[in-house]
C-alpha cells in the first residue's frame, strides 16, 4: 500500500512544503493594509493568499465589510472541548459571530487560530443570549434530534438567524429549545443516534451557504 504525502514517521526527515510565502523581495509595497514583520520575515500563517503579509487588524476589518448574517451559538454548560472546530467552521463560513452560552473558558486549540479573526461573545446564561437574540432580532434555530425537530434537508433557514448547537451527547438545554423559532435535525441514516456537535455544526453552517451565500466572492487559495 502506497505511503500518504502527510503521513510522518518519528524517524521521516522529510521535508514537507513549507506553507505560504518567504520574506518580500524587492522594495516594500506602499500599502498600510501591510504588516512589516511579515514582510520582513515572510508570512506562514493559515491564510488565503489574498492576506498574505496583511496585518490581522486590517484581515478582520475587511472580512467584516462581507460577513454572513448568520450567527453560530454553542451552549457550554459542561465545558464541550468541540467549540475550538465549530470557530474554525464559522470563519471559514464567514459567520457574523460566534456565541458561547455557559462557561466563558473554552479550548482554543481546535480553533487554530481562527479565533483571532473570528468575532466570538460570551453569555453568561440563556436567558441573556435569549435577550440578545430578540433585541437583535436574530431567529433561533436549533439543530438538535428531538422528537419535535423537522429535516434541515427539507427546511429554508432565514437569511438572518443564529444556528442553536448542544453540548455534545445531551445535546440543548429545555429552556435553549423552549427559545428556539425553529428545531431542526440532520437526517441520518445509520446506527448511530447522533453525530459529532462539531461536523453537525459544519453541515448547518454549509446549509446556510448553499441556500444564501454569494458563491462568486469566495477567497480561494
Amino acid at each position: 500500500m502506497g505511503r500518504s504525502p502527510y503521513a510522518r514517521g518519528v524517524d521521516d526527515e522529510q521535508q514537507l512544503p513549507e506553507v505560504g510565502v518567504g520574506p518580500w523581495e524587492g522594495e516594500w509595497p506602499n500599502d498600510p493594509r501591510l504588516d512589516p514583520e511579515l514582510l520582513r520575515e515572510g508570512d506562514r500563517r493559515n491564510v488565503v493568499d489574498a492576506y498574505r503579509y496583511w496585518s490581522m487588524d486590517a484581515i478582520v476589518a475587511d472580512l467584516d465589510t462581507r460577513r454572513h448574517p448568520f450567527h453560530v451559538v454553542v451552549e457550554n454548560w459542561q465545558h464541550d472541548h468541540n467549540i475550538g472546530s465549530i470557530v474554525r467552521t464559522a470563519n471559514a463560513f464567514l459567520a457574523a459571530e460566534v456565541h458561547v452560552v455557559g462557561r466563558r473558558r473554552w479550548n482554543r486549540r481546535g480553533a487554530m487560530v481562527t479565533d483571532r479573526y473570528q468575532h466570538v461573545r460570551h453569555h453568561a446564561t440563556v436567558e441573556d443570549f435569549v435577550a440578545w437574540a430578540r433585541m437583535a432580532g436574530v431567529p433561533l434555530v436549533a439543530i438538535d434530534n428531538v422528537e419535535r425537530s423537522r429535516p434541515i434537508e427539507r427546511a429554508v433557514l432565514p437569511q438572518q438567524c443564529a444556528l442553536v448547537f448542544g453540548q455534545e451527547g445531551p445535546g440543548l438545554s429545555d429552556e435553549m429549545l423552549a427559545a428556539a423559532d425553529a428545531v431542526l435535525a440532520i437526517t441520518q441514516f445509520g446506527s448511530t443516534r447522533s453525530i459529532n456537535v462539531g461536523a453537525a455544526a459544519a453541515i448547518a453552517m454549509h446549509t446556510w451557504v448553499v441556500q444564501h451565500a454569494e458563491i462568486s466572492s469566495v477567497q480561494r487559495g
